[in-house]
């Protein structure tokens, strides 16, 4: 079987472009981490380096689809508790005369979330 030699040239800043043979035989894509084996004898081995084992393949998109998808839904949100509670944490802190990074002042009596009439619950009687 015939050997590829394919060489590069390093900058000033020793900085270098890996060959395009060498990136289809180690299957490399943009941003992939490079694994280096220095060898006793002086011989540097190079391959792919393996993913963290907490890297899940899926995750990375399903988290640009949700960021694709959220702009569509503006509004249909709510606010989790932790975050309500913050709000709250800082409206407290502004009646009490504390500074805070609230960009507004405190509006006691305002909703967290728009009601429409079908979520309003109805009296009986």
């Amino acid at each position: 079987m015939p050997t590829l030699e394919p060489e590069s040239t390093l900058t000033d800043r020793y900085q270098t472009t890996v060959p395009e043979t060498v990136r289809r035989a180690l299957k490399l894509s943009k941003r992939d981490k490079i694994h280096y084996t220095i060898r006793l004898d002086g011989e540097v081995v190079l391959s792919r380096a393996a993913p963290p084992e907490d890297d899940d393949p899926v995750l990375g998109q399903f988290l640009h689809f949700l960021a694709q998808d959220m702009p569509s839904r503006e509004g249909f949100f709510v606010p989790t508790v932790a975050e309500t509670l913050g709000r709250a944490g800082r409206c407290a802190a502004q009646v009490l005369g504390m500074r805070t990074t609230m960009p507004a002042p405190c509006r006691w009596g305002t909703s967290l979330r728009k009601r429409t009439a079908s979520s309003t619950p109805q009296r009986k009687g």
